[in-house]
């Protein structure tokens, strides 16, 4: 299976962020204790484990040491040598950090998470119901949106939150970046952030993202009228490789869900379709969003 870097996709997870490591660890021993035909009760009474242990390690709960990878696929008959080295080593660099985990306490855990998973999506397609999402947002207009959401947070920390969602941006830069397709409401583009001048600023930026070939933005018209996303918010991810899980990430006023289950992504997945369909097209999003900059000069 070849990934977006034209790499098999064990090499690309090899190379990329400790969230995807951490996250194919995870499937790849759950696969592996299935495969033997053994229950977690049976794994953790033959190991002498604790009962939850192997199961907040299957669902990432927790990390693993190497030896304790070594444990499991000795148990499991996993015998290749080539096998065995490559998911130690994935062990080991899964307790890497990613650039954004030197923001420490700045960044709550899902946060952290869901940059991790960003790092390594082939194809983000986002719907935000009352703002421009984060990949887009100028520096005034992020700075805006974060002391509107946190305005007990000191300066320093608003500045700091400012500076990860403008380094996130960088990833559509990337030679191998990621296809983005976003569906904004009408109304977070008629919605005043900051001052009149931010927000020209912020909707002259979302046009010139058109020139892009990999980004893609389209308006949600009012005239549309009701459809599936009206509970708010999402963003969907799809990996390189095709039997990679993808994931939903929802996030809220104080934490955030990521839901991988196929029902899951199968519900957001057509509820984006159907929006996307209902959206006004590229050319015509571009001509609305131009329209209210000359409207809010």
């Amino acid at each position: 299976m070849l990934s977006k870097n034209n790499l098999p996709f064990w090499e690309v997870v090899m190379t990329g962020s400790p969230t995807m490591r951490r996250r194919r660890l995870a499937a790849e021993l759950r696969r592996m204790r299935t495969d033997a035909g053994m229950s977690i009760t049976e794994v953790v009474a033959q190991l002498g484990w604790q009962g939850s242990k192997l199961s907040r390690i299957e669902t990432r709960q927790i990390g693993i040491s190497t030896a304790d990878v070594r444990k499991l696929l000795d148990l499991y008959g996993v015998d290749d040598p080539q096998q065995v080295r490559r998911l130690v080593e994935m062990a080991r660099r899964a307790k890497e950090r990613g650039w954004w985990e030197s923001y420490g306490a700045t960044l709550p855990t899902e946060t952290r998470t869901m940059i991790g998973i960003e790092t390594e999506a082939s194809l983000i397609r986002t719907y935000e119901q009352a703002l421009i999402p984060g990949l887009l947002q100028t520096p005034d207009y992020a700075r805006a949106v974060i002391r509107a959401a946190r305005p007990t947070d000191s300066q320093e920390v608003i500045d700091e939150r400012v500076e990860v969602r403008l380094a996130r941006q960088s990833l559509l830069e990337e030679k191998e970046a990621p296809q983005f397709w976003v569906v904004i409401n009408e109304g977070a583009i008629r919605q005043l952030v900051g001052s009149p001048a931010t927000m020209a600023s912020q909707l002259r930026s979302l046009t010139e993202e058109r020139d892009r070939l990999n980004v893609v933005v389209q308006v949600l018209p009012f005239a549309a009228g009701e459809h599936p996303a009206m509970v708010g918010s999402f963003s969907i991810f799809t990996f390189p490789a095709e039997d990679e899980t993808g994931a939903v990430y929802i996030e809220t006023m104080n934490s955030a869900l990521i839901l991988e289950k196929p029902h899951d992504l199968e519900t957001y997945g057509d509820a984006f379709d159907r929006i996307r369909a209902a959206a006004l097209s590229p050319r015509g999003s571009q001509e609305l969003i131009s329209a209210l900059v000359a409207d809010t000069i």
